[in-house]
């Protein structure tokens, strides 16, 4: 059940920019005020990018879970196989009043995961972990599809961006226990390594985007 428990290396960042002086999306939707909106992203393991988003001003609910494949499959030991086709995912509900999508994907880019990495995270392996970004409609693909031609045209990063920009079909919450799995766990190899340097990186280099 815990696998990745048992693995952790030193957190590596193939960006050629802090996240101080990462680029903000030249196309974005307006910051304005309006209902609940939802992001749903992956990024590795679920952990580290649902603590990262809990700290974003503006965003109201994270919730661990997984996207990709079938209501069947979407459990913890059988995602873990890497054949249902499910991404270890987070569900965002943002205020679009306090901070746009363009934003969150700022957030995503420079500090909660590692976009050049295929199919794996830091010691995570499989395409459980890849990197995606599951787009509720056509705005959401626009702004994220231009974002990483931005990225990609700037050479933020040392490497490709591999990032798969698809349509989000649903999205199933995971397991209790792997909900506000960071809080819980600070003091955990993985989270130490893995994790907490990502939270670090928010609250210092990204103050704008955390919450006060």
């Amino acid at each position: 059940m815990f696998t990745k428990l048992l693995r952790f290396s030193l957190p590596l960042v193939a960006m050629s920019l802090s996240a101080a002086n990462f680029p903000n999306p030249v196309v974005d939707a307006p910051q304005q005020a309006g209902p609940t909106q939802t992001a749903v992203l992956s990024g590795g393991c679920f952990w580290g990018v649902d603590a990262v988003f809990k700290h974003v001003k503006g965003v109201l609910q994270v919730t661990s879970g997984y996207s990709g494949g079938a209501k069947s499959t979407a459990a913890y030991e059988i995602v873990s196989t890497g054949t249902t086709g499910h991404a270890e995912s987070v569900e965002i509900k943002f205020d679009p009043s306090q901070v746009t999508y363009g934003q969150l994907l700022k957030v995503f880019f420079a500090v909660a995961h590692d976009p050049t990495e295929l199919n794996y995270q830091g010691p995570d392996h499989g395409t459980q972990y890849r990197s995606s970004i599951f787009y509720a409609n056509d705005e959401q693909k626009r702004i994220a599809e231009a974002y990483i031609q931005q990225l990609s045209q700037a050479k933020v990063y040392h490497s490709k961006i591999v990032t798969q920009v698809v349509p989000l079909k649903a999205f199933y919450a995971a397991e209790d226990y792997h909900q506000n799995y960071l809080e819980s766990h600070t003091d955990q190899p993985y989270i130490v390594y893995n994790d907490l340097p990502k939270l670090r990186a928010l609250k210092s280099q990204l103050p704008e985007l955390c919450k006060k």
